[in-house]
């Protein structure tokens, strides 16, 4: 006998996005110092999201890079192409200036109290 299949968890339905965000992401320069390429691209930021595998994080957790960096992001891996960056510092820094401040405040502190 074949046996049972086992359903696949479902993907998270928390998942914070926001194109508004997104947008305004994308409408700075690379986040790489010196670095004026375009075209721009939101760059998510995996480490540190509480994120599975394969599983994006919230579109809160973005940063911006130039098209080239953020492949070369995917191509070493995050922790190397960010050792030396604060990277934390620059997604706080795009959520407060972002004009979802609020909404992405709030839905930091509804994962704080999950």
């Amino acid at each position: 006998m074949f046996p049972k299949r086992i359903p696949k968890k479902p993907k998270r339905a928390t998942r914070w996005r926001s194109q508004a965000h997104c947008n305004f992401v994308r409408s700075h320069e690379c986040c790489i110092t010196g670095c004026t390429d375009r075209p721009i691209e939101v760059a998510h930021v995996r480490f540190g999201s509480g994120a599975g595998i394969s599983q994006k994080p919230d579109d809160f957790r973005t940063v911006s890079l130039c098209r080239a960096h953020h492949a070369r992001q995917h191509e070493v891996g995050e922790r190397t192409f960010w050792a030396g960056i604060d990277v934390e510092a620059l997604i706080d820094e795009f959520c407060r200036q972002s004009p979802r401040a609020a909404q992405i405040r709030d839905a930091k502190r509804e994962r704080e109290l999950a």
